[in-house]
């Protein structure tokens, strides 16, 4: 008998355990299915409207699923919302900002941690007080100066702005990333015989690799969904960016199209989404680089 009322004991004792544990994880795993629901409930709902129709915007529940699974809307967003144009203008834009950001700022990052310079940390701290400069302040004098310049009704003050507006930041985290990396490698590289210029592109560039795509995908989300810069240079329809594009669903006399602008917002947003789940190991690897200490 205590043979065997020892086992079962320790069977109740353990089962209590196990219980008291689940309680205690109970609140952590509420909170996190409340953080799912806040996260991914407005996604269901703007996936759902976008296949629902103007009569079932206005007369149906919010809640209330669409009756026809088309993509009529899709279409129209497409071609008559003349969204292939607005992707069109973001691509042009963005991308070559994106690139000359990431050059001049990777650039500037090496000659502020790896050069040997009077003034260099002087330089720095020009650099992180563009940081604290807030956009607004400054987009009506670029307007101006874009204006006499005769940039204005391209894409060209877009581009300008992007790259200058994210400089700042890429060159103090790329500075962040070339001081983990050791000197003793630049060191070896000038006593091989290469310049300055090579030890650049062929040694701290490739070595940085991970450093870049992170910095370019985080500025990338930043002004692919700008709304702001957009509007205050495009002038005309032709030149509209995709956010500014997607203010253009309203009809002629105020009345939202939903449908539509649902499909176009799907898109974006789903698009975004997927290019970060997909780069989300590469962004990971980018984020910790410039941590350690080579």
């Amino acid at each position: 008998m205590t043979l065997s009322a020892a086992p079962s004991s320790r069977a109740r004792t353990l089962r209590q355990r196990a219980r008291r544990n689940r309680l205690r994880r109970l609140p952590a795993h509420l909170l996190v299915a409340l953080l799912l629901l806040v996260v991914i409930g407005p996604l269901v709902w703007l996936l759902l409207g976008s296949f629902k129709t103007q009569r079932e915007f206005l007369d149906e529940p919010v809640w209330a699923l669409p009756t026809q699974w088309n993509f009529d809307n899709y279409v129209t967003a497409w071609t008559t919302g003349n969204f292939s144009q607005y992707v069109l203008n973001s691509v042009i834009s963005v991308f070559p900002a994106l690139f000359l950001m990431l050059l001049l700022g990777s650039a500037a990052g090496f000659a502020l941690e790896v050069l040997v310079w009077k003034g260099r940390n002087g330089v720095l701290l020009l650099f992180l007080a563009g940081i604290m400069v807030p956009l607004q302040m400054i987009l009506l004098p670029l307007f101006t100066v874009y204006f006499q310049t005769g940039l204005t009704g391209t894409l060209w003050p877009l581009v300008i702005t992007y790259t200058a507006a994210g400089l700042p930041l890429t060159v103090f985290l790329m500075a962040a990333y070339f001081r983990a990396v050791p000197r003793e490698v630049f060191e070896a590289a000038a006593l091989d015989g290469a310049g300055v210029i090579r030890a650049f592109f062929l040694i701290g560039l490739p070595m940085m690799r991970n450093a870049v795509f992170t910095v370019g995908l985080v500025q990338f989300f930043f002004y692919w969904n700008d709304l702001l810069i957009a509007l205050t240079f495009t002038n005309s329809g032709s030149l509209r960016t995709l956010q500014v594009g997607l203010l253009n669903f309203t009809g002629q006399f105020g009345t939202v199209e939903y449908g539509p602008l649902f499909a176009a917002i799907c898109i974006n947003v789903f698009s975004m989404l997927v290019i970060y789940l997909v780069l989300n190991q590469r962004i990971q690897k980018g984020l910790v680089a410039g941590s350690v200490k080579g």
